[in-house]
C-alpha cells in the first residue's frame, strides 16, 4: 500500500510576498509547505513589489506618499525604508540590481539598493505615466499628455531624446536588446515602436484592445498585450515589429505570465474568475480552470513548477502545479489546481524569492 501511494508535491524553497491593498500588509507565503508565515504591517497601501537581486527579500514600493521598503526573507520583516517625499507611480530595479529607480510625476529618483539612500532625482520635462529600464543604462519615460517619450541616459543624467511617440503613452518598455522601446496607448488603441538610438518611430501597430498588460518570452521574441475591448490576447514580434495575431484568451483577460518549459501562456480571467493557459509554440488551449473571485496577476516560481495567482475579490492565492498539464493521464491523477491559501484583503501585486 505505500508503495502505490500519492507521492505528494514538493513546494519551491521560498516565499511569496503578495501586497495587500485592502489591510495594508504584505503577506509572506512559505512556498515548501504552502501556508500564510506572516502579515507584514505597511505604513501606507502597497502598490508594487519587486525581488531583491542582490540578498532574499524584496522591495515594497507605498505608491500614495512614495515611500520604499525592503523586507528581509530571513526575518520576515522591514529592515529598511526610505522616503522620496513625494508620490511615485512606479518602481524598477537597475539591471546590475545595485539599485533602485523610483518614478514620480515629474522626476526619476535615484536609490542606492544596499541601503536605499537617494542618490540623485533627474527632473522630467512633464507629467510621467510609465517608464522602463534598458540593460546598457538608459531609461524611457512616457508623458501622455505630451504624447511623448524621453529617453535618458542615467550615468550623466542627460536627456538623450525627447521623441514624439504618435499616441498618448501609457504602457513603455523596451525590446531586450534595448534597441527598441515598446511604447502602447490605451487612448490610440497602438502599439509604437521607436528607433532607441535616434528617438524616431519605427513602426505603429493598431490594436483590437486598450495595451494594460503585457509579458514576453524568455528571449524577447513574443510579446503579449491583453486588456479592454476583446477578449482575446494579442502576439506581438518586437524585432521584426509586426503583429503576429490575436487569439481569444478567456473572458476579458487580465494579468499574464509565461513559462519557459513548458512553453506556456497564463492568462488570468477576473470576470469568470478562471485562468486559461495555451501553448505559445502551438497557440492551442491546454486548459481554463476556476481558481477564485477576480484573479489578476499571476506569478511563476523560479523553477517553473508553480503558477501562483492572486484572487483580488477574494483575497486568496490559487496553486497551480503545471507539470499536471502534461502528467495528467487519468482521472484520478492530481488536478493541476494543487491548493488555495489565504493571502489577505484585495491581493494586487507580489514576488517570488528564493532562499535555498
Amino acid at each position: 500500500m505505500a508503495g502505490c501511494a500519492r507521492r505528494r508535491s514538493r513546494g519551491f524553497s521560498g516565499y511569496a510576498f503578495v501586497a495587500n491593498a485592502g489591510e495594508r500588509t504584505v503577506a509572506a507565503l512559505d512556498l515548501n509547505s504552502f501556508v500564510l508565515a506572516r502579515q507584514i504591517g505597511m505604513d501606507s497601501t502597497p502598490g508594487a513589489v519587486l525581488s531583491n537581486p542582490q540578498r532574499p527579500g524584496v522591495y515594497v514600493l507605498m505608491r500614495e506618499n512614495g515611500v520604499v521598503c525592503e523586507i528581509d526573507a530571513a526575518r520576515l520583516a522591514v529592515v529598511r525604508k526610505t522616503r522620496p517625499a513625494a508620490p511615485a507611480l512606479a518602481m524598477r530595479v537597475a539591471p546590475d540590481g545595485k539599485s533602485l529607480w523610483v518614478l514620480q510625476a515629474r522626476a526619476l529618483v535615484h536609490l542606492e539598493g544596499s541601503r536605499l539612500r537617494m542618490v540623485d532625482t533627474i527632473a522630467l520635462p512633464g507629467v510621467a505615466g510609465d517608464f522602463d529600464l534598458s540593460s546598457d543604462g538608459r531609461a524611457a519615460v512616457g508623458f501622455p499628455t505630451e504624447r511623448k517619450v524621453a529617453l535618458v541616459r542615467l550615468d550623466t543624467r542627460r536627456i538623450e531624446h525627447l521623441a514624439d511617440a504618435g499616441c498618448a503613452p501609457s504602457l513603455v518598455r523596451f525590446q531586450s536588446d534595448g534597441k527598441q522601446v515598446l511604447v502602447g496607448s490605451r487612448a490610440d488603441r497602438c502599439l509604437t515602436i521607436l528607433d532607441a538610438a535616434s528617438g524616431r518611430i519605427a513602426v505603429r501597430l493598431p490594436l483590437p484592445m486598450e495595451p494594460v498588460n503585457c509579458c514576453f518570452t524568455a528571449d524577447g521574441g513574443q510579446m503579449f498585450i491583453s486588456g479592454p475591448g476583446m477578449d482575446g490576447v494579442t502576439i506581438v514580434y518586437p524585432y521584426q515589429t509586426e503583429i503576429g495575431e490575436t487569439i481569444l484568451a478567456g473572458r476579458t483577460p487580465d494579468g499574464m505570465a509565461v513559462t519557459s518549459s513548458p512553453s506556456y501562456l497564463f492568462v488570468a480571467n477576473p470576470e469568470s474568475g478562471s485562468v486559461t493557459v495555451l501553448d505559445i509554440d502551438t497557440r492551442k488551449l491546454v486548459a481554463a480552470m476556476v481558481v477564485g473571485q477576480e484573479p489578476r496577476q499571476i506569478l511563476i516560481t523560479p523553477d517553473n513548477r508553480y503558477a501562483l495567482v492572486l484572487n483580488a475579490r477574494s483575497g486568496n492565492m490559487a496553486v497551480i502545479r503545471i507539470s499536471a498539464f502534461t502528467e495528467r493521464r487519468h482521472r484520478t491523477d492530481p488536478p493541476p489546481l494543487f491548493t488555495v491559501v489565504p493571502v489577505g484583503a484585495q491581493p494586487v501585486a507580489g514576488a517570488v524569492v528564493g532562499i535555498g
